[in-house]
Parts: structure tokens; C-alpha cells; sequence
């Protein structure tokens, strides 16, 4: 091939690398290894490097004397993708004159960079003196670490060999900790960008945790800890001397050449250095079997697949954070945070004194005390780690702390396994060990240690099924196994919030829009009779998604049932854990009610039953909503959710009945609104007729007092609009008398400015009064972004229900761009329910989430008569889920009515859809 790339001429040069890299790729779409494919990129640009630079030193005879070319980065490696950028530094002498470098070698090396450029490189060349690359800046850090990969391709032997024997010798001995502490503090930034998980939807397989940088980073790491010596060749295989020991280092070499071969895939599939697995590359990656031999087999779906690739990325996770720990930190510890381990390791010692020797923890890892010889054995002194009591109580220890495992542990439990599964012991002494890691405040970053050991997995063998499950929507982030560990994660953080009436120090957190509901439902957690089987439902809630093709809720609790038995928890206890997981969902689904409605109150109650209960399914819906992705659980959901307990917690408890609650909060709350207006407590008497008791639960009084004030300027203006923006979720009250299209007309008004409605109601009195609010969060930032177009948006709203500006009008005027295909489809819903309110018809719409969607149900409402009491909406991910009370002629709808409106929605979401 070298041969071909002597062809004079840029022109032949960049036809002979051209048929080179088709022929890797069809080498690739051969069977070829991700590894053989980026040997082969790099083989075939170091003759195409060759070749110019002959021709280079041929015209310009200084290149040979005084300049180096080599390799860095990947290239140095010789492990170049195959859209990669070419990383070429030209070491220039540093006695060089001035004059000469800037006559001869300078135009030289840019004709030479050029050529490259021109053949169809994308090159970053540099040019550096021997001196500065003596100095380490910790500004350019990648610079440094480029030279760890450094590998010489022609040019001055002698000033190449200075290079490593003297500048890198005298950097890396001079400089070696603050390199590695840089690097540690690069990675774990660049860790937090990404959310500090490694399971996104649509990952970066190069920069998300366990991606290819973090193979690198454990190669660079092994480098520094050895002196940083040597040529960056094969990086990969650096750090196979940290992780050669078992099955632990073959899982981690056999990872890179999975994410090797994923990254050739992605290249040549995106024709671009694109590292990202979006949907439609999983799909492709699935349907070609990437990384797996299926020969004469059918491929897999994209979920199953999926699963491959984050067991392979959590490999690669899990030795990125055992070499960060072998590193210098970043920071030196805090004061506090050298308290924090002392008490914590005093803790240890005290454990391990009353408990038995086994276990220790040196420099924040929990290591194993040596195995003892066969002679001790024999006198009763096994090996620590292949003994269940001793490596349960040791997690449970980490649970407590937050140490993590240390890596000749981790080692050691890999080859002990047989052993543990073969002596594990079962039924309370299980469950007592089981209950302290759970209720251990690290409890999440122990599970998953344990499960990427396979130990927990010998514990509950029902957990297996959902090993890195991917659910493929677009509402979660994780994988179901992450997700059980990120539910556990958030019920374990409220339990150090502060207690609602606690004072404190103002800090930051403190001003969260989340601070005032986690700190009450903290308080919640910490009533808990018994937080252990609040634990235990969140680990087994998700087991039957693994066999599940319908109601994976079912087959949980059967699989439940399996370890609870194996457990021996007695009757009390697997009832409440087997009736928490069989109705997870339930007061999710409650929360898309009317939950100010007698009979939505009093269905949620009867399926909870208890007090407890009730405050175990609060919490696991708050942690479960919060854990499916970081912005799933807003202060508007806390609040619902908090409302549903206090509503639901009355009525279990009968401090009074249905009739008294109603009717004595509405008359304690007049009487704290007409106090506020003594003199006009008729008029207020007189608004507040005929609205539902729901709306004065809903509001506070000086609410209820700013719409009747709105309803006493009608003779001014007979459309009066209250809005209060906020940076998350605005809110807009329209107090108006009634007319057709209300609710229809504000929603168009809303979509017409591109706001998300995420809830709604609608009241109106005897007096036929309306009060219909709307809380929307504004997707574009225009009212955020532009304080004067609030006022504008408000008399936009204001000219759509005068009909002084047809809604028609704004929405036509609103460009509309070409929509993106949705990442999946929702096929449409429609059901009614005649039971669930005792006045109205219950109606809910599950559809694909499109601009305009609600506009377009409200007008096919209106067109059939239907009025709206109250509209409840919701979206998740793409999935729009809106629930309506409606009534018609002021009746519930009777079942012609239903098939008929049935039909009509079914055309209007097929139109919004188009």
C-alpha cells in the first residue's frame, strides 16, 4: 500500500487512500474487529504521512535535521477511528534559528499540512519546541496526556529520543500528581455533565461514563502509576496489567473491543466522527448484530441488544472508578470530610470488634483481610470472602459508610461466587442483612456494586430478568435495573432533609423549587413504622418487567412471593410488601383524577386500606416519579401528591365524614375571604355560590378573593385575566361570564404563543360566572428572555376570548416548522368512566403529544355540547395524557353520546397528527 501512496501528485495520493478505505470498509462490513479496522486506518495513514513527508524532507533537507513528526492522541495509539481526527505534532529543535524556521521549516510543514488536508485528512497538527514539552500547564492538560500516547514517524531520531529520555522523563517525574489529579478532576466533570450514569437514552459512546475516554483514562492513570515512560501503542493493553487478574480483566478487554467495534459501526454508518447511539442507530446496530455472533440466528430487538452494550459500559465504568481511586484526589480532603471517614471507620472497627475480624477500610476502600493458609483453615479461619456472613455484613458496612469496594475485593468476590452461592444462608438471618443494606444511607451505590458482582443476583435471582432492561420511550432515562437503584437513591435523600418547621442555615438546596415538598415528605419517611419493607418493595417493584408483556405489576408480586417466602417475613409483613408492588401504580393513576372528587378519594382509599400503607405508596410514587428521569417530578406533582395523601390520610383515619369535610372547610374558608372584605361579605357569599367545593380546596383565600375582585370590574371590561409568570410554571386565570368556546379559545391562545399547558380547570357559579386557569411552562423562553412581551402575551390572550382576534389568526401566524419524527409512536386512547365522579362523565385521552393537541379536543368537546369542569393534563415524554370531567345539558353522558364523541376525538387527534 505504501507503494500506491509514492503516486506523485496530491491527487494520486488521495485516490490510493480512498480505495484503502474502502477496502477497510469492506473488510469491516466483513467481520472485521473494531480493533483490526482502527489498526488498519492508522496503518494506512502512516503511508500516506510517509509518503509526504519523504517528499517533504526531499525538497526541504532541514526537516531531517531539526524536526521530529510524531503521532500523538489516538493516532499515537494507532488506534484511529474511521472518521477520527489525525493528531500530528512537528518537534521542532529548540537551538533552530528564528530565521530559519521561519524561511524553511514553517512554510514547509504547512505545505505539508495542507497535503494532507487535500487528500481527505481531517488533520490537528501542532508545532512545538522540545522545551515546552518539558512544562505541564494545567490549563491544557490534554496536552500532556497526547504526549503519554506520543509515537514517532520520521524526521530527527535524536531529537525524538530526547523527547522521551529527557523533556517527558523530567514532566512526568517533576509533575506526575498534579497531572493525575487534573485528569481525575477532568473525568469526574466530565462524569457530572453526563449525570454521573452511564445509562442514558441516546449515549455518547466515547464521553458518557464508560465510554471509550474512560478506557483511556485507564490507560493514562496505569501510565502515570508506572512513571509514563514508554510509546502510547496499544493504550488499551496498559491497563490490562491493573486488571489481568481473573475473569475481571478479560470482561474489561472484552468491553473495549466491543466499544471498538460500536464506534467503526457508528462512523461509518454516520459518515462523520458522530459517537452518539441514538434510536434509529440502535435499531441498525441490533438488526446487524453488532458485537454478538448470532450466525443462522434471527437479530435481536434494539431493547435486548441495548443490554449488551450497557453491561459492557458498566465493565468500563466500574475499573474507571477502581483506577480514580489509585490516583492522587483532585482536592485534599475537607476538614469535615476527614471527620466524616474518621467516624465513619471507627464505626467499622466497632462493627467488625462486636461482629467478627474480616473486613477493614483502608484509604476509603473496604478490602478483605488476607486468606488465611490451609492449615488455618482448619482451625476455623476460612477465607473472608467466601464467606456469606462476612461479605453481607461488609456490604451492609458500605451501605452505612459510602466506602466503596476495593479492587483486590472485588477479585476475590468474582472468584468466590461458587462458594457463596453454595453456602448462602436463608430466611431471617438473610432478611437481617438484607434490611440493614437497604435502610443504609448508601444503600444504591452498594446494590449496584453487588449487582455488577453478581451478587445480588444470588440473593434475589427474580433481579436478573432486568439487568440493564431498556424501556424504549421517551420519558425514561434509565434502564429498569438503574432505575430500582435511583428510586432507592431519592428515598434515602429526603431522610437527611431538614423537617419542615426546622430551622436552618439558608443555603443554596434550600432555595430549590423542590426544597418545601422534600423536606415534608422527609418527615413522612422518617414516621415510617418499618422503613426496611418501604426498601424492599422499591428493589422487587420492577422484577416482572423482565417476563412481563402485559401487566408487569402481576408478575412482580409473583415473583415476590418467591423471595418473600425465602425471606420468612411473617404474615403482616409479605402482605403489605406483596399489596404495595401489586398497586405501585395506583396512586400515580389517582393523580390523573379529579383528586378533590369524594369518589376518586374514596376508590384510592379502599385499594391502600392503612395509615402505613398509604405513607409507603406516598413515598415510593414520590422517589419512582423522581427516579425516572431528572426533571420527571416537578413542585406541581409534589403538590398533587401531597394533597392525594392529606385527602386520602382524612378518610382513613374518619375524622369526619364526607358531608362535615366539605361543609366545614367551605365555611371556614368564606369566612377567611369575606374577612378580608367585611364589607362586601354578600357579594362574596353570593360569587362563591354553585362553584364546586373543590375549587375553594384549590385555592388559598387571597386567590378566591383576586378572581371575585376580577368579577367586580365586569362592567369595565368583561374579560378579566390575572397572570403570574415564573421562571418554571406560569399560571393564567381567565374570569369571565360564560360564552361558547371559553376553554377552547384560551388553550389556542396558549398554543398559538408555544406555551405547555401541563394542567387545567374550569369552574362557574350559579351565576354563570367562569373561572378557568391555566398552568404552562413556556418551552422557548420568550416570556423569560423578554420581560416585554408579557404584556403583549396577556392582551393577545385577552383579544382571543373578546373575539376581537380570531384564534384561527394567531395560530396561522405562528410559524410552523417541519416536526421531527416522534422517537415513538403512541397509538390513541379514549376512555370513559361513568363511576368515578358521582356529577360527571370521566374522559381520558392518551395520544401522541403534538402542538395544539388540547385546542383541538376542546373544540370536538364544545362541537358536542360537552362542557368542561375540570381538564387534568399530563405528558409524559411523548405521550400526552389529558383527563376531562364533562358534562352535557348539565348530565352525565349516556353511551351514544360517549360512542359518538368517542369517534369524533379519534378524528381530531388523527388531524393533529398529519
Amino acid at each position: 500500500m505504501a507503494n500506491d501512496l509514492t503516486v506523485s501528485g496530491d491527487g494520486g495520493r488521495r485516490e490510493a487512500y480512498r480505495r484503502r478505505m474502502l477496502e477497510i470498509v469492506s473488510a469491516f462490513e466483513a467481520g472485521a474487529a473494531g480493533a483490526a479496522t482502527v489498526l488498519a486506518r492508522s496503518d494506512a495513514v502512516d503511508a500516506l504521512v510517509a509518503s509526504l513527508w519523504q517528499e517533504a524532507c526531499a525538497a526541504e533537507p532541514q526537516l531531517l535535521r531539526n524536526v521530529a513528526l510524531v503521532a500523538t492522541g489516538g493516532y499515537g495509539r494507532s488506534e484511529l477511528f474511521p472518521y477520527s481526527d489525525v493528531d500530528l505534532m512537528f518537534l521542532v529543535e529548540p537551538k533552530l534559528a528564528v530565521k530559519v524556521f521561519e524561511s524553511a521549516v514553517k512554510p514547509a510543514i504547512r505545505r505539508m499540512s495542507q497535503s494532507l488536508w487535500d487528500c481527505g485528512l481531517r488533520l490537528s497538527p501542532q508545532t512545538r519546541r522540545l522545551t515546552e514539552c518539558e512544562r505541564f500547564d494545567p490549563e491544557n492538560t490534554e496536552f500532556a496526556l497526547a504526549l503519554l500516547d506520543q509515537r514517532f514517524l520520521g524526521g530527527d531520531t535524536a531529537l525524538h529520543e530526547r523527547l522521551q529520555s529527557q523533556a517527558l522523563a523530567k514532566m512526568f517525574d517533576r509533575d506526575r500528581d498534579a497531572i493525575l489529579r487534573r485528569l481525575v478532576e477532568i473525568t469526574q466533570g466530565r462524569h457530572a455533565k453526563y449525570g454521573g450514569t452511564l445509562f442514558h437514552l441516546e449515549p455518547n459512546i466515547k464521553e458518557c461514563p464508560g465510554g471509550l475516554r474512560d478506557v483511556h483514562v485507564c490507560g493514562w492513570i496505569s501510565r502515570l502509576l508506572s512513571g509514563g515512560r514508554g510509546s502510547g501503542v496499544g493504550l488499551a493493553a496498559n491497563s490490562e496489567s491493573i486488571f489481568d487478574a481473573g475473569a475481571n480483566g478479560q470482561e474489561f478487554q472484552e468491553a473495549i473491543a466491543f466499544l471498538q467495534l460500536l464506534r467503526c459501526f457508528l462512523h461509518f454508518r454516520h459518515e462523520r466522527d458522530d459517537n452518539t447511539l441514538d434510536w434509529q442507530a440502535q435499531d441498525a446496530a441490533a438488526a446487524a448484530a453488532v458485537g454478538l455472533n448470532r450466525r443462522g440466528l434471527p437479530s435481536p430487538d434494539a431493547a435486548y441488544w441495548m443490554r449488551l452494550y450497557f453491561r459492557n459500559a458498566r465493565v468500563v465504568e466500574r475499573n474507571t472508578v477502581q483506577m480514580i481511586d489509585l490516583a492522587p484526589s483532585p482536592k485534599p480532603p475537607s476538614r469535615l470530610a476527614k471527620l466524616v471517614e474518621m467516624k465513619n471507620s471507627v464505626s467499622a472497627r466497632k462493627r467488625q470488634k462486636s461482629d467478627r475480624q474480616g473486613f477493614r477500610v483502608v484509604r476509603g476502600s473496604m478490602i478483605f483481610d488476607e486468606a488465611a493458609s490451609d492449615a488455618d483453615s482448619t482451625h476455623g479461619r476460612p477465607d473472608p470472602a467466601n464467606d456469606p456472613d462476612t461479605v453481607l455484613r461488609m456490604f451492609g458496612a458500605m451501605a452505612e459508610s459510602g466506602f466503596r469496594l476495593g479492587i483486590e475485593a472485588e477479585q476475590r468476590l468474582s472468584l468466590a461466587l461458587p462458594l457463596l452461592s453454595a453456602d448462602l444462608e436463608e430466611g431471617p438471618a438473610l432478611w437481617r442483612h438484607l434490611e440493614i443494606l437497604l435502610t443504609g444511607h448508601f444503600a444504591g451505590n452498594a446494590l449496584r456494586s453487588m449487582h455488577a458482582l453478581g451478587i445480588l443476583e444470588l440473593l434475589i435471582p427474580e433481579f436478573h430478568g432486568i439487568d440493564a432492561l431498556v424501556i424504549r420511550d421517551a420519558y425514561h432515562r434509565y434502564t429498569v435495573d438503574e432505575h430500582t437503584f435511583v428510586l432507592i437513591d431519592s428515598l434515602h435523600e429526603l431522610e437527611v432533609q431538614p423537617a419542615p418547621t426546622q430551622p436552618a442555615t439558608p443555603t443554596p438546596a434550600a432555595h430549590h423549587p423542590m426544597a418545601e415538598w422534600s423536606a415534608r415528605f422527609g418527615q413522612l419517611l422518617r414516621d415510617l413504622q418499618q422503613p426496611g419493607l418501604l426498601y424492599l418493595v422499591a428493589l422487587l417493584h420492577d422484577t416482572g418487567k423482565g417476563r412481563s408483556n402485559g401487566d408487569h405489576a402481576v408478575e412482580s408480586v409473583r415473583m415476590a412471593q418467591n423471595v418473600l417466602s425465602r425471606l420468612e417475613l411473617d404474615g403482616y409483613e409479605s402482605n403489605l410488601v406483596l399489596r404495595l408492588i401489586g398497586g405501585h401504580l395506583e396512586m400515580s393513576a389517582a393523580l390523573r383524577r379529579d383528586i378533590f372528587d369524594t369518589d376518586t378519594v374514596r376508590g384510592f382509599a379502599a385499594k391502600v386500606q392503612t395509615p402505613e400503607a398509604l405513607r409507603m405508596l406516598t413515598l415510593f410514587t414520590y422517589a419512582d416519579i423522581q427516579a425516572v428521569h431528572p426533571d420527571a417530578l416537578t413542585p406541581w406533582k409534589a403538590e398533587n401528591l401531597w394533597r392525594l395523601y392529606l385527602a386520602t390520610s382524612n378518610y382513613l383515619e374518619r375524622n369526619l365524614d364526607e358531608e362535615r369535610v366539605n361543609t366545614g372547610r367551605e365555611r371556614e374558608q368564606i369566612l377567611r375571604v369575606t374577612a378580608m372584605i367585611p364589607k362586601q361579605k354578600l357579594q362574596v357569599e353570593q360569587f362563591l355560590e354553585g362553584l364546586p367545593a373543590r375549587y375553594l380546596s384549590t385555592r388559598t383565600p387571597e386567590q378566591v378573593r383576586a378572581h371575585f375582585e376580577l368579577s367586580a370590574r365586569f362592567s369595565d371590561d368583561p374579560v378579566q385575566l390575572d397572570f403570574t409568570y415564573s421562571p418554571g410554571v406560569n399560571e393564567i386565570t381567565l374570569v369571565t361570564p360564560d360564552r361558547p368556546l371559553l376553554f377552547a379559545n384560551m388553550a389556542g391562545a396558549l398554543a398559538a404563543w408555544g406555551m405547555n399547558i401541563i394542567t387545567a380547570d374550569a369552574f362557574s357559579n350559579r351565576q354563570g360566572v367562569v373561572v378557568d386557569s391555566f398552568r404552562f411552562t413556556d418551552a422557548f423562553r420568550t416570556l423569560e428572555m423578554n420581560v416585554s412581551e408579557r404584556e403583549r402575551f396577556v392582551q393577545s390572550v385577552h383579544d382571543v376570548v373578546t373575539g376581537a382576534v380570531p384564534v384561527e389568526t394567531l395560530l396561522h401566524g405562528r410559524r410552523r416548522g417541519r416536526r421531527k419524527p416522534p422517537l415513538m409512536v403512541v397509538a390513541p386512547q379514549i376512555d370513559f368512566d361513568d363511576h368515578a365522579s358521582s356529577l360527571s362523565t370521566l374522559l381520558q385521552v392518551v395520544a401522541q403529544d403534538t402542538p395544539g393537541l388540547l385546542r383541538a379536543l376542546s373544540l370536538t368537546l364544545a362541537a358536542h355540547e360537552c362542557n368542561v369542569d375540570v381538564a387534568l393534563v399530563d405528558t409524559e415524554g411523548e405521550t400526552a395524557i389529558d383527563v376531562f370531567y364533562i358534562t352535557r345539558k348539565q348530565a352525565k353522558l349516556n353511551p351514544a353520546e360517549e360512542q359518538a364523541l368517542r369517534q369524533a376525538l379519534f378524528d381530531a387527534i388523527e388531524e393533529r397528527g398529519r
